[in-house]
């Protein structure tokens, strides 16, 4: 696709959209990066997440830069966006969603936080990794609110209104160029002024659709042609039934899976593809709209998958993160929905793998997504705080994938999706992606949604195992939800 329709393809779809919540590399115990001069091996096989968070590093006193920066001097380090104006010198804590040292994910944001590290003598950036998953989210927001240990912090869209509405999170507008608001896309930007003040609470990153990963090597394995990128719903359920199989080994092969929590939507484009009718949360956000006999239909025709059809491991639904992508990489599952972060570990681990949309249903195809975002902790250390804007602002601009391009090492350089900025220019097979961008679901930022995906969790994951129908699962949890709504 042409960048200029991604544009106008990224125009329309965040016009009256907001946000969801990102998937991203296997859920992985949060710990400390490893100096990027010291890559360590990709483990044997992704881990689980973590039952505890790290120990939250102590903050330093307040730094008092030589010359007390002021807001906007951004502009002064034009010539080298790498620079820091702010004069901090000390530890910067930079928590990053979905981050294990030494996968493909982590590589590229080591050598971007080295290369800020050179620019910077005397800022040390010491990066945290967090699970994408309920619990992940859980260990970030009790950091945050905790005042220590976090500096500047990668989340997903739908994490920022809770953030900036208690005012733990810095307004960016000061530390924003003209150069950097002429190049974001307008309604990314817009996206992110969510405390009706009118001011912007993070940098917009990247754009992340789902998509459908296949393992070419099974359906070569197994003598199935691959079907056209057009598929209907009817077309991927037989596609997955002849991809479920027994090996001559006696390996288990299945033809599909995804990961299902309270903290993802991953999967939720298989049942929102029946009709645009299907949405999460109608009436402006006011009301529950799972509860719908069409949208009832359509979760149960999702939970027939592994009810009827029988094409997924008997534990999706509760499977954790890793074990969906560890199987794709094995070939032990056939296709998968997940964003666009794991391309790049697939990719490395020589995965033969193609990308398609979500199947379509009467004619109608979608999918759910997230704009990843970077905010800055508020502080009364400005020069602190500058520092983690100045952070912020390189990490999300075209100077960090000039400064981490594709290689061995960063099979796609640094950027993980379509970028939020015009001069960003993704490498294959992200591209794959930006035609998924025009027709994306973004979950509503709104404050309650995390507990509204706690609310439709265990009830999906009642429907899926099979305890009761779609339609009694969201009845019975619609009064509550209801209510929730009604609160804010």
């Amino acid at each position: 696709m042409k960048r200029r329709s991604y544009v106008a393809l990224l125009l329309v779809l965040l016009t009256g959209l907001v946000l969801a919540a990102c998937g991203s590399a296997p859920a992985a115990e949060p710990t400390t990066a490893p100096a990027a001069s010291e890559p360590t091996s990709a483990p044997a096989a992704p881990t689980q997440a973590p039952t505890e968070a790290p120990a939250p590093t102590e903050a330093p006193a307040p730094t008092e830069a030589a010359a007390q920066p002021t807001a906007g001097t951004a502009a002064d380090a034009e010539d080298d966006i790498r620079v820091s104006t702010s004069g901090y010198q000390g530890t910067l804590n930079y928590w990053v969603l979905g981050f294990t040292p030494g996968n493909q994910f982590a590589t590229p944001m080591e050598q971007a936080i080295a290369k800020f590290e050179e620019a910077n003598p005397g800022i040390d950036v010491e990066i945290i990794g967090y699970p994408p998953n309920d619990e992940g989210f859980t260990k970030l927001n009790t950091a945050v609110q905790s005042g220590q240990g976090v500096d500047v912090l990668r989340l997903p869209s739908d994490r920022l209104l809770a953030f900036a509405a208690e005012g733990l999170v810095a307004p960016i507008d000061d530390y924003m160029t003209e150069e950097d608001i002429a190049d974001y896309y307008p309604n990314v930007l817009d996206r992110v002024r969510v405390t009706g003040d009118g001011r912007a609470y993070a940098w917009p990153l990247w754009v992340v659709p789902m998509g459908m990963y296949l393992n070419v090597d099974v359906f070569e394995e197994r003598g199935v042609t691959l079907p056209p990128k057009d598929w209907t719903w009817d077309q991927f359920v037989e596609t997955a039934k002849q991809l479920t199989f027994t090996r001559d080994n006696g390996e288990q092969v299945y033809g599909w899976a995804g990961f299902v929590d309270p903290g993802v939507v991953n999967t939720w484009g298989l049942f929102m593809n029946e009709s645009p009718n299907v949405q999460p949360l109608v009436e402006n956000n006011t009301k529950f709209g799972l509860d719908t006999p069409e949208a009832t239909a359509a979760i149960q025709r999702y939970a027939d998958l592994a009810l009827v059809h029988k094409v997924t491991p008997p534990d999706f639904g509760a499977m954790a993160d890793a074990d969906v992508k560890g199987g794709f990489t094995t070939g032990q599952i056939a296709m998968i929905v997940d964003a666009t972060g794991p391309a790049a570990q697939f990719r490395a681990d020589g995965v033969n793998f193609e990308i398609y949309p979500i199947p379509s249903v009467n004619g109608y195809t979608t999918t759910v997504g997230a704009v990843g975002l970077i905010a800055v902790v508020e502080t009364d250390d400005t020069a602190r705080k500058q520092a983690g804007m100045d952070l912020a602002r390189y990490l999300t601009s075209a100077a960090v994938q000039e400064d981490v391009p594709p290689s061995d090492t960063a099979p796609v350089g640094f950027y993980l999706a379509p970028g939020a900025r015009a001069s960003v220019q993704v490498a294959p097979p992200l591209d794959q992606f930006l035609p998924f961008v025009e027709y994306m679901y973004v979950t509503p930022i709104i404050r309650p949604w995390s507990e509204f995906t706690r609310l439709v969790h265990p009830a999906l994951q009642n429907v899926i195992f099979g305890e009761q129908t779609a339609e009694e699962a969201m009845t019975a949890i619609a009064p509550e939800v209801n209510a929730l709504l009604a609160d804010e």
